[in-house]
């Protein structure tokens, strides 16, 4: 299964950009298209924020305005659309962040997404999650955590190269370097 997390507009070319995000999120169109057959499922996360959602500068957050229900700044980026949709495997589009007054870095913190992902995971028998998307220090990485609390690492695979980060990647490369050196001396 491929994991992406919140690859949308507001995080590449909106809002809230992130550094070097929209060439990694056009290579990663160019590597879903050449991993045509390899996923049975692809699942994108979105932030999906009413307009008055707590995180917001305008509200007393630390975030700008990004990812408002409904807007251009949420959509998935385009360049992903076709080749998400057009190779072999289904795409399912899970949300977070919906409530006004919570936020939900994880995908696994909202209930809802979180129940319907671990059904699909267990129904479908997956047994390795590719996981990328944006931002990797942020969104990517504490759904990373808590897909290792609920599912366990072995079944995680980052793609690093598609993980675009606030922070430069520092944050998720650390990580996985404790995860990797964790495995060898456990």
């Amino acid at each position: 299964m491929l994991l992406v997390v919140d690859p949308q507009i507001d995080f590449i070319t909106g809002t809230l950009p992130v550094p070097d995000a929209e060439k990694q999120m056009d290579e990663l169109a160019q590597y879903i298209a050449g991993q045509d057959g390899t996923y049975v499922l692809k699942v994108i996360t979105t932030d999906w924020h009413p307009y008055d959602h707590h995180s917001f500068v305008s509200q007393g957050g630390e975030w700008p305005i990004h990812c408002v229900r409904n807007t251009i700044g949420a959509a998935i980026y385009p360049a992903l659309i076709e080749p998400l949709y057009t190779t072999k495997g289904a795409v399912k589009v899970l949300r977070k962040g919906v409530f006004r007054d919570r936020e939900e870095y994880s995908i696994f913190h909202n209930l809802s997404s979180a129940e319907c992902l671990k059904g699909i995971i267990d129904m479908a028998g997956i047994g390795q999650i590719d996981i990328c998307g944006i931002a990797g220090d942020i969104c990517v990485l504490n759904t990373l955590k808590d897909g290792i609390e609920i599912f366990g690492k072995e079944i995680f695979n980052v793609l690093l190269p598609y993980c675009p980060s606030l922070d430069g990647g520092v944050a998720l490369q650390t990580f996985v370097d404790n995860l990797t050196r964790d495995s060898r001396h456990g």
